[in-house]
């Protein structure tokens, strides 16, 4: 956002919007001004009208900050106007007066505009950054106008006690003010021991500055002063800005009336050198501790960010039932959030923090694979991800993934092992559910296919086989001299056998009862040279290593794999040539029918209802198996179906 547009979408804490509410105001600041003149009147050496500081222009500062721009000249006409009356009202001359009015227009103009400019709006002076920029037009460039145009209207002052007669009060009573308003605007509610801390502090602060500053003898004690440090130290720490800046207020007030009543450490001397003396001590004072301040104010606000932010992170944690785990490979020491523990079916602070504890409750066909994955990551240090099964103490079963990285020390040691678990027992039940009924729809699926394959078999293929043989019978009683009609009884007749025929071989196709008693191999085999003879191409077919039976779902599986990827490869590859290998391995039986055809885009093909290959993925997926494809245009295609089978146990194996 640029600044014009902040600006422009800054909304005034003290809002104006009638012309009542701006008499009112009007009235309001001219009485405030009026006032806080007189208290100025209090604190100035008489008769040499020495001010060693003016509350006035930091009133008007700060009553400008808190409004919109477009009531800032009629609220500063008010407020000028009870500063001239003051000024009447001590006798002063026209002239001085005028100098004065000048000389704070153009302060209060040059600060409220420089620091409404910087901060947007209402100064948050919770950092060193904010607090430089407030004090560089607020404490530095306003107060230099000011000393220059109205010290000459006061012959007795010099430019330095006019420069920090308002520097010390825009340091300390414009952010007090600010941060009064901004505390009951808020309404937040604190706790009742932090108002009693509160008022304790300024009470026992109080009955100190007395006794340094205005107490009889104070003038020779100045090892008092030391005395003060312990409570503005408190106040910084526990307070802030707006805590420190009204103790400064309270400190400046009764020191600038024990000078005034030649009391206190700095009485003694000439007037100015008094007042000077004082005001150095009092803007260094405030400055320091502001600083102070404004730093613990940070650090806090620093905090409660990261508290924040860790409170969402453990909330979305919680909602997606993530945890995070940290492991001191040298210590041993596993540390868990209590997102993990809840994962993990424990109470708070029931994880035993270490490596035994958490293997413990991993479920026990799993632990071998999950220690295993952990000394990979440790020797590799590569980032490493895993699933397995947890028991619970009332012995449910969940599932947990992981991802994990290991950090290693400068010499390339393993120093901690960082990660992050989730609860995924529900997308696990989620695919038991989706493959159980993915299951049953392709057990339907078969058998209504081995219902059609044998009705066509047993019902169809006989009634065309019979009607074939009726019209072989009608054509021999065809006489010879109506031999056109003989022929063509003929052509019927054999596209009758040869309907028969395909007929047969489709009902084959949809359930063939070879794979039954011929197995995986001699299914395989038969159906390759069925296709190949019926639709005139070749299929070159080899088999090894396979044992002798496998489950029939996995048979299956793997046969209508067979039947789709010679179909589409026969649609879609434009030649006439096609390879099936199907072999075993020691944990898998493998499938490959390979073409050198036209290829085509994977991508492309996969996001496809097309080519089947949704149907073939499914298949594999419910005997765990998986597909994987090969192609590119004018590249040829392979497509590769593997299926976990553990044929250790079988000593005998099929030729092929």
């Amino acid at each position: 956002m640029t600044d014009k547009s902040q600006l422009a979408s800054y909304q005034a804490p003290l809002k104006l919007d009638s012309l009542l509410h701006k008499v009112f105001a009007s009235l309001f600041v001219f009485t405030l001004s009026y006032l806080a003149a007189r208290l100025g009147g209090l604190l100035v050496f008489r008769p040499r009208m020495i001010w060693p500081l003016w509350p006035g222009c930091a009133l008007l500062v700060a009553i400008l900050l808190l409004t919109a721009r477009r009531n800032w000249p009629f609220l500063l006409l008010a407020g000028l106007a009870g500063f001239a009356l003051y000024d009447l009202r001590e006798g002063l001359a026209v002239r001085s007066i005028a100098l004065l009015l000048a000389g704070d227009s153009v302060e209060i103009l040059i600060a409220a505009l420089g620091v409404n400019y910087v901060f947007h709006g209402v100064p948050q002076l919770n950092s060193v950054r904010s607090l430089a920029k407030y004090c560089f037009f607020a404490v530095i460039v306003a107060p230099i106008s000011v000393a220059s145009l109205a010290v000459p209207a006061l012959k007795e002052d010099s430019w330095w006690i006019g420069f920090l007669t308002e520097a010390l009060a825009l340091l300390t009573l414009t952010p007090a003010i600010l941060g009064l308003v901004n505390i009951a605007r808020r309404r937040v509610k604190r706790p009742k021991v932090l108002y009693l801390e509160a008022a304790s502090m300024f009470f026992s602060l109080a009955i100190l500055a007395y006794v340094t500053f205005m107490a009889p003898g104070s003038e020779y004690r100045p090892a008092l002063l030391y005395l003060l440090v312990p409570f503005l130290l408190w106040t910084a720490l526990r307070f802030g800005i707006t805590g420190t800046t009204n103790a400064l207020i309270l400190v400046a007030v009764l020191a600038i009336l024990g000078v005034v009543h030649g009391h206190g450490p700095f009485a003694g001397r000439a007037p100015l050198q008094d007042v000077l003396s004082l005001q150095l001590f009092l803007l260094v004072t405030a400055s320091s501790f502001m600083v102070l301040a404004a730093v613990v104010e940070n650090h806090e606000a620093a905090e409660q960010t990261v508290r924040r932010s860790e409170e969402r992170l453990r909330l979305a944690q919680q909602v997606a039932r993530i945890g995070t785990f940290e492991r001191n490979v040298r210590a041993g020491v596993v540390t868990w959030t209590p997102e993990m523990e809840s994962m993990y079916g424990l109470p708070p602070g029931g994880f035993g923090g270490t490596k035994t504890a958490f293997v413990n409750l991993v479920h026990p066909d799993d632990r071998a694979r999950v220690t295993e994955l952990t000394d990979c990551a440790l020797a590799t240090g590569q980032p490493t991800t895993g699933e397995w099964r947890v028991v619970w103490p009332d012995g449910s079963v969940h599932w947990i993934a992981g991802r994990w990285q290991v950090l290693r020390d400068a010499s390339g040691e393993p120093l901690r092992i960082l990660g992050v678990d989730i609860d995924i027992t529900e997308r696990k039940q989620a695919e038991d559910a989706l493959r159980a009924m993915s299951g049953k729809l392709i057990e339907a699926h078969e058998q209504e296919r081995t219902r059609i394959g044998r009705d066509l078999h047993d019902d169809v293929v006989q009634r065309l086989a019979l009607l074939a043989i009726e019209l072989e019978g009608v054509q021999r009683d065809v006489p010879d001299s109506a031999g056109g009609l003989g022929r063509r009884i003929g052509d019927l007749r054999n596209q009758t056998a040869q309907i028969t025929n395909d007929v047969q071989l489709l009902s084959h196709e949809l359930h063939s009862s070879k794979l039954d008693y011929l197995g995986i191999v001699g299914a395989t085999k038969n159906f390759c040279k069925e296709f190949s003879e019926r639709q005139k191409l070749e299929v070159d077919f080899q088999s090894h290593d396979l044992p002798t039976s496998l489950p029939t779902e996995l048979s299956l599986s793997l046969f209508r794999v067979l039947q789709e990827a010679l179909r589409n490869a026969m649609k879609h590859s434009g030649v006439k040539r096609f390879e099936v290998r199907l072999w075993g391995s020691t944990e898998e039986i493998h499938l490959t029918v390979s073409d050198l055809g036209a290829g085509f885009d994977t991508e492309t093909a996969m996001k496809s209802t097309g080519l089947g290959l949704t149907s073939m993925q499914e298949r594999l997926r419910l005997v765990g198996g998986k597909l994987s494809i090969n192609s590119q245009p004018k590249g040829g295609t392979t497509i590769h179906a593997r299926v976990p089978f553990d044929s250790n146990s079988d000593s005998v194996r099929a030729a092929g």
